[in-house]
């Protein structure tokens, strides 16, 4: 660092210091320029180099160390007040009540000291004249923190009735307090209803929202308002995460992760503030942390996963296990030097409590990438009883035939049981071969060869049909591993059997129509080997002959029982596969829709779910996005909790695609979000999650919830890839998060992420994407104050915008470039020569465009880049008037008041050009043209011309006379005529 010269050197190098990130770096920083100050020998020079190291200390880990600063800030008033300017004055008292909330949460400070600064407080408060209302609000923070309830409702009364001054924190800051208050003593609705106002953006500061958001999270989640939570949530850590600070909001967002089955996302938060275990700076938001590390990691133990690896403090490995205990310690032990401290139990309570939580909700989906640490509870299987009991046996047995007669979803699970049972048991040859034939049913490399075990098994039995029918169920499994020749061969004699048995009355209808299926199965399989062949169209007949062979079969014998109803229902959607195959799709919806009425009916509508998705894809491609929608439900309804996570997920996603296409963000953005925690609990986090994530962030931001969807866009884009994604997809992503961001504010990352995606858009054959990108950043660089880039990302875009032909848009890359121009290095004769340029390239736009519509689009254009123009003649020449008046007069070689008076006559006349282009678009054009109107006139009034002025000022009048008040643009033209008329008359 450079040796400060001067005051102003220093208060510069105060004021950077300032905006650089909170921590250790940033306080150094201070440590030095404080030194720097003294070496001045200016007291006020001192002053606020203290104050600067203060503010500085107060929001890092390193509170406490602002003690000693405000300690010599203090003597130095008391020797010599009139040292300190008025705002030093302010600040002094102001930060009075940092060092009063910086003991309480010091436990080695006695509480008598404490009370002691209190009452120092209050004394020197009444000194200045300042209200109570800053005392009383410290003084019901000593009381709450020690557990005195008493005293801290009647402080809290008082707080509230004392006169608001310069003293109060601000609205956001006293409306947190107050609303901790509430929701600690239990009640959550006034604490929210307190905090709506800052939750709303109505009341801000340096640190609101921020801890607003973060103390509003269990609140909500006890009160069921999850959505606003897992809002609040994403909005808040965004906030918190850059700030070193805020260690204790940060703690309630890992908190709010254990309470909500997040688990994972918990551990990453720990992650990402390693020094976090260890800073001492601040013990009472070390306390917070630790005791929200412990309820974490003793989560994650009751999960089974105790002995997994875990982000902890520096220097060693840790296990959950391991780190609950280490947390649930620190914490223990922090709280219990506090309660010496206070002389009560109330701090290692609440340690307490906090830690022994329980969750508020099973699993609340975020939209971020959360991967579960522990997967998730399956349906229980059947009780078994005591199945080592031949009784036991018996009744796993009986509910496997109930559940596969009935073809109940978790079937094959309860025959599994039943198998386990009866590993060492003496069962009859009818119940081995269920065993065998469910266990075939189940799939693997062995199941022909069980299907045959079972078969034989039926036989023993006595049981030929069923014999066939397990025979044939091992054909069909053949005909799936590409042996459909031979599965035919098979088929074709078992078919001949079990048709001879059911004419002799030798078997039943359900065993027939087992065999008959599989047959028409196998022939479907032929007919999907070689679609378009030249045996397609006999193989294609021969199917539908099986399948209707099938039909007539079980067709109007389904009341009989459930099995039955599902073999017609299933021929019925196998004819709609062959009316699709066929080239009838209006037939092929109408089978498949009858097939879903059937298997509801039925009773299974879970058979239903692949079903709804043929007839929502067909409805998709029909362009009937409501029947689309219909199925889509329907599956999703029918489907219920046996459809696979990985079936949910896309359920979702086509869901959320359909209704997005209809406008509707705010649903489509819910079925995102499930699709989302659908692919993670898959695993497929990094493939379909990350799809659904993109949409989830774009569906939020068509909402204007912009923090959320950043973070669901950010996250998504750790696994988006153009090479499984599309780069589409990733461009869209990121031009997403560019708006996002911008909206935000944080212009730098806006342009950052813009350029990346203009990069990919580059190397498309269509370049308008590109183009917009380009444009897009160059914006948000400029915002950001990088000139060179911005004007060199102008450039870009303009030279982009000329090859698509696409005239309004290089004008107005022109125009930015001239005000770039304005505030860099070339000043105001490059803004003069690019402006200049913006009007040739429109008029000759506008001379070669012989489309009605263009044209009138190209002389809008027009009048706003003269009005542009006159504006920053304008601006040029206010800022050169102003750099005058400061300096006193001009000095030699500078321009002087000629040229600003130059200055302004130009940009009345590119003013004027602008009134006469809106006025030759007629009604069209009117609102351009009184705005241009009332900007000369105020440009007539800066040129000492007050009768100009107000005559224009009339002419704005005239022209909205009759005009209602519904416009907004007409009232303010109305109100800015009315204040240049007054300015005239006053300076006539």
């Amino acid at each position: 660092m450079g040796e400060i010269a001067d005051f102003d050197a220093l208060r510069r190098a105060l004021a950077e210091n300032s905006e650089q990130p909170e921590g250790p770096a940033r306080n150094a920083r201070a440590e030095l320029l404080l030194a720097e100050a003294e070496r001045l020998e200016v007291p006020l020079a001192v002053i606020e180099a203290l104050g600067h190291q203060l503010k500085v200390y107060n929001y890092s880990s390193e509170k406490d160390k602002m003690f000693v600063p405000f300690a010599r800030l203090l003597r130095m008033w008391d020797e010599r007040p009139e040292d300190f300017d008025a705002y030093e004055a302010h600040s002094l008292h102001w930060v009075f009540k940092w060092m009063s909330a910086g003991m309480l949460d010091q436990p080695h400070v006695p509480l008598a000291s404490v009370e002691k600064w209190l009452g120092e407080m209050e004394h020197r408060y009444r000194l200045a004249g300042h209200s109570e209302r800053a005392v009383r609000s410290a003084e019901f923070s000593v009381a709450a923190h020690v557990g005195d309830l008493a005293r801290a409702e009647r402080a809290y009364t008082a707080w509230l009735a004392a006169d608001r001054d310069a003293m109060a924190d601000c609205h956001a800051c006293e409306l947190h307090g107050q609303g901790v208050w509430q929701a600690e003593s239990g009640r959550d609705a006034e604490a929210l209803g307190l905090w709506r106002p800052v939750l709303e953006g109505e009341y801000s500061c340096a640190h609101e929202p921020h801890t607003v958001l973060a103390s509003s999270l269990k609140p909500l989640l006890r009160l069921g308002r999850v959505e606003e939570a897992r809002a609040n949530h994403l909005r808040g850590f965004r906030l918190v995460r850059p700030m070193e600070s805020m260690r204790g909001a940060y703690a309630d967002h890992v908190e709010f992760c254990a309470l909500t089955g997040n688990e994972a996302r918990g551990l990453e938060l720990l992650a990402e503030r390693p020094a976090y275990f260890t800073d001492t700076g601040h013990p009472r938001s070390r306390l917070d942390f630790m005791a929200v590390v412990a309820l974490l990691a003793d989560r994650l133990a009751e999960l089974g996963l105790g002995a997994q690896r875990v982000p902890g403090p520096a220097g060693r490995t840790w296990t959950a296990r391991e780190l609950a205990v280490h947390a649930r310690a620190e914490a223990t032990e922090l709280a219990e030097r506090f309660d010496r401290r206070n002389g009560t139990s109330y701090v290692g309570d609440r340690a307490r409590a906090r830690m022994a939580q329980r969750p508020l909700v099973e699993r609340l989906p975020l939209g971020v990438r959360t991967v579960r640490p522990a997967p998730a509870p399956e349906a229980a299987a059947p009780a078994p009883g005591n199945a080592d009991s031949p009784a036991g046996l018996s009744v796993l047995l009986a509910e496997a035939r109930r559940m596969s007669d009935t073809l109940r979803p978790h079937a094959l699970r309860a025959w599994a049981a039943v198998a386990e049972a009866a590993r060492d048991a003496e069962l009859e040859p009818r119940d081995r071969a269920e065993i065998a034939d469910h266990e075939a049913m189940a799939g693997g490399p062995e199941a022909v060869e069980l299907f045959e075990r079972a078969a034989a098994l039926y036989a023993e039995a006595g049981d030929p049909g069923e014999a066939l029918a397990a025979r044939a169920r091992g054909a069909y499994v053949r005909a799936l591993h590409g042996e459909v020749d031979a599965a035919l061969a098979v088929v074709a004699g078992l078919y001949d059997e079990v048709l001879a048995l059911y004419a002799d009355g030798a078997t039943g209808v359900r065993q027939t129509a087992a065999v008959v299926m599989s047959r028409a199965r196998i022939l479907m399989r032929r007919m999907h080997e070689d679609p378009a062949g030249p045996a397609a169209g006999t193989a294609l007949a021969a199917a539908e002959r099986a399948v209707r062979e099938v039909l007539a079969l079980v067709d109007g014998r389904d009341g009989d029982e459930v099995r039955l109803a599902a073999r017609a229902a299933e021929a019925r959607a196998m004819l709609a596969e062959l009316a699709g195959h066929a080239g009838d799709a209006g037939r092929a919806a109408e089978l498949f829709r009858r097939a879903v009425d059937a298997y509801v009916a039925a009773g299974l509508p879970w058979f239903a779910v692949e079903y709804e998705v043929q007839v929502a894809a067909l409805a998709h491609q029909a362009g009937d996005m409501a029947g689309a929608e219909r199925a889509l439900r329907g599956a999703l309804e029918h489907g219920g909790p046996y459809v696979e996570p990985v079936g949910r997920a896309q359920l979702h996603l086509q869901l959320a695609e359909v209704i997005g296409g209809r406008g509707e963000a705010v649903e489509a953005a819910e079925h995102a979000l499930e699709a989302a925690h659908w692919a993670d609990e898959a695993g497929e986090s990094g493939t379909l999650g990350a799809w659904a994530r993109q949409q989830l962030g774009g569906f939020l931001l068509r909402q204007g919830r912009y923090a959320e969807a950043a973070e669901v866009l950010e996250s998504a884009l750790v696994d988006l890839d153009p090479g499984t994604h599309g780069d589409g997809v990733v461009v869209q992503a990121r031009w997403w998060l560019g708006d996002c961001l911008g909206e935000l504010g944080e212009h730098r990352e806006a342009a950052e992420h813009r350029l990346r995606a203009a990069d990919i858009a580059r190397h498309w054959p269509e370049q308008q994407d590109h183009a917009t990108l380009a444009h897009l950043a160059a914006e948000s660089l400029g915002s950001a104050g990088l000139l060179d880039e911005a004007d060199e990302a102008y450039t870009r875009a303009g030279e982009l915008w000329r090859a698509l032909d696409n005239p309004y848009f290089l004008v107005r890359s022109l125009r930015a470039r001239g005000w770039l121009a304005l505030r860099g290095a070339s000043g105001a004769e490059g803004a003069r020569e690019l402006m200049a340029e913006a009007v040739r390239e429109c008029e000759e736009a506008l001379a070669a465009a012989a489309d009605p519509v263009a044209r009138e689009q190209l002389t809008d254009e027009l009048g706003h880049t003269h009005r542009q123009f006159g504006d920053l003649l304008a601006r040029w020449a206010a800022e050169r008037a102003e750099g005058e008046a400061a300096e006193g007069e001009a000095a030699e070689g500078e321009v002087g008041d000629d040229e600003v008076r130059a200055a302004l006559e130009a940009a009345l006349a590119r003013t004027e050009e602008a009134v006469v282009v809106f006025g030759t678009l007629g009604a069209g054009g009117l609102h351009g043209r009184t705005g241009a109107e009332l900007a000369a006139g105020r440009l007539e009034a800066d040129l000492g011309r007050p009768d100009a002025a107000a005559a224009r000022a009339r002419g704005v009048l005239a022209a909205y006379e009759g005009a209602g008040d519904e416009d907004g643009t007409v009232l303010a033209r109305r109100a800015e005529a009315d204040r240049i008329l007054r300015a005239a008359r006053a300076g006539a």
